[in-house]
């Protein structure tokens, strides 16, 4: 490996870390390294990423981001599964930046609930696809202080966490991001990046942090909702929505009560309005259930 301080990693510096350490991508866990700097320096900048700012990673692979994030001046807390990866990253990070402030916490990334250090500004990530929207979610959830996300995700899964209502593509993740932030899609990543190259296209996707919507009803009781209106799309809301109320009847009472027409799809629907259906619901009826419920891959 070259190890020129400062240098970010390369398509055969990656290929010789990972054949040292014996490591082989797995689609578990959805393994697929970055390796051209370009590539990275466009993410951070993508990120705005400022000096000393407090960043999450969230599975950093053999550290190609990671490095950029320290090039660019953050200060990274990164959080990674394999304890393989997690072992190593710390050594690579002191061999190109060996003043860089850089903590790794080797853990299930839904599984986290506190980090060392001061608490993150921002995530900056690519995400393992096959977990993208529940970490998405959680750390959204769990990690209040985030102002700003930038994660690299899978084309069609940056598509439906920006879509609006009314889309095609819009859905549960799109509903439950915008509880948290405003999102939009930001630029394509080349499959060629990647080793090994996966069979999508890739995509940034950016958050911006705002307040929920001002209402009554609880994030599990608004998320439960949006959970029985798309678990069959093509119903109506009077009909998707009867087993949380009781009844069709009910239902159709709620909706109205909320101001939305009970012959409506989910897929019409803005976070606000899912809030006002949500006042509506009896006591009883919800569960508080995890930080980001039921979501569409």
């Amino acid at each position: 490996m070259t190890d020129t301080p400062g240098a970010l990693l390369g398509p055969a510096e990656i290929r010789e870390l990972a054949g040292r350490l014996g490591v082989r991508p797995t689609k578990t866990l959805g393994q697929n390294f970055v390796h051209d700097g370009g590539t990275v320096r466009k993410i951070v900048r993508a990120a705005g990423v400022r000096p000393g700012q407090r960043v999450v990673e969230v599975g950093p692979g053999l550290g190609s981001l990671t490095l950029g994030l320290l090039e660019a001046g953050a200060s990274v807390v990164a959080v990674e599964i394999d304890p393989v990866l997690a072992g190593q990253i710390t050594e690579t990070v002191r061999a190109h930046v060996p003043d860089a402030d850089f903590e790794v916490v080797l853990a299930d990334a839904l599984d986290v609930r506190t980090l060392p250090g001061e608490p993150p500004t921002a995530l900056v990530a690519n995400l393992p696809y096959n977990v993208a929207v529940p970490v998405l979610l959680t750390f959204l959830e769990r990690f209040d202080s985030l102002e700003r996300v930038l994660v690299m995700v899978q084309a069609e899964v940056a598509d439906r966490l920006a879509a609006e209502p009314g889309s095609k593509v819009y859905g549960v993740p799109s509903v439950k991001a915008a509880w948290y932030a405003d999102a939009r899609r930001s630029l394509n990543v080349s499959r060629t990046v990647f080793w090994p190259v996966p069979n999508v296209d890739s995509a940034l996707v950016a958050l911006e942090r705002r307040d929920p919507p001002a209402t009554t009803a609880t994030r599990q009781q608004v998320f439960a909702v949006v959970d029985a209106a798309f678990a069959q799309r093509r119903k109506t809301l009077r009909a998707a929505l009867s087993g949380l109320f009781g009844s069709g009847a009910a239902a159709e009472e709620a909706l109205r009560a909320a101001g939305v027409d009970p012959a409506l799809r989910g897929e019409r629907l803005g976070i606000t309005e899912f809030a006002r259906i949500a006042e509506q619901l009896p006591a009883p009826a919800v569960q508080p259930g995890g930080p980001a419920g039921t979501v569409e891959a």
